[in-house]
């Protein structure tokens, strides 16, 4: 085979349906999606997981306008490997899942910023206070599904997370990295 049969081939390979090439996500796969995140008390970080949360997602990348994602996070499902650390956390100077269970991020853009890798901008909402955020993720392609992963720094006293002793910043951190993976499942065309 000539050099320049192999790139007729490697080229008609990769705009086959199904190639290497995006497809349009309309679901996604709970059981190997998961958000995660990393705080630090007194300097000491201390991971943790949500473990019910829901993604409403519409990815297309060949139509990024019309793209969306809706993200609801169940508060009340932190897990920070300690009971008595879960239940402070849910208590009223912290989550208040009482009077606010759920945490939600609405986009309202999504770009590309290279290959497999976009900003996805839009509303992260906890206790009811809104912040406008972008989060930047990357896409691995696998057959049938979509892998999305990124993350981003959130500053809990913008949301009142932690009030009274817990807004010392020497006791707990105001950044906490928040990271996620979600499997997306290929919409067939």
């Amino acid at each position: 085979m000539t050099k320049a049969s192999r790139l007729v081939v490697l080229c008609a390979a990769l705009t086959l349906p199904g190639a290497a090439a995006a497809q349009r996500v309309t679901a996604i796969d709970p059981a190997g999606s998961e958000i995660r995140f990393v705080s630090k008390q007194m300097n000491v970080p201390v991971e943790g997981r949500f473990r019910k949360f829901a993604v409403q997602i519409d990815f297309d990348p060949s139509k990024l306008a019309s793209s969306k994602a809706q993200v609801e996070v169940d508060l009340g499902s932190i897990d920070t490997g300690s009971d008595e650390a879960d239940a402070e956390v849910k208590g009223k100077g912290w989550f208040n899942i009482a009077a606010f269970p759920k945490a939600t991020f609405v986009s309202s853009s999504v770009k590309s910023v290279g290959a497999n890798r976009y900003e996805v901008t839009g509303r992260l909402t906890i206790k009811g206070i809104s912040q406008d955020l972008a989060v930047p993720l990357t896409i691995k392609h696998d057959g049938s599904s979509s892998v999305f992963e990124g993350g981003f720094n959130l500053l809990r006293l913008q949301f009142k997370i932690g009030e009274g002793p817990w807004s010392d910043e020497d006791t707990v951190a105001n950044a906490v990295q928040v990271r996620f993976r979600f499997v997306g499942v290929n919409k067939k065309p």
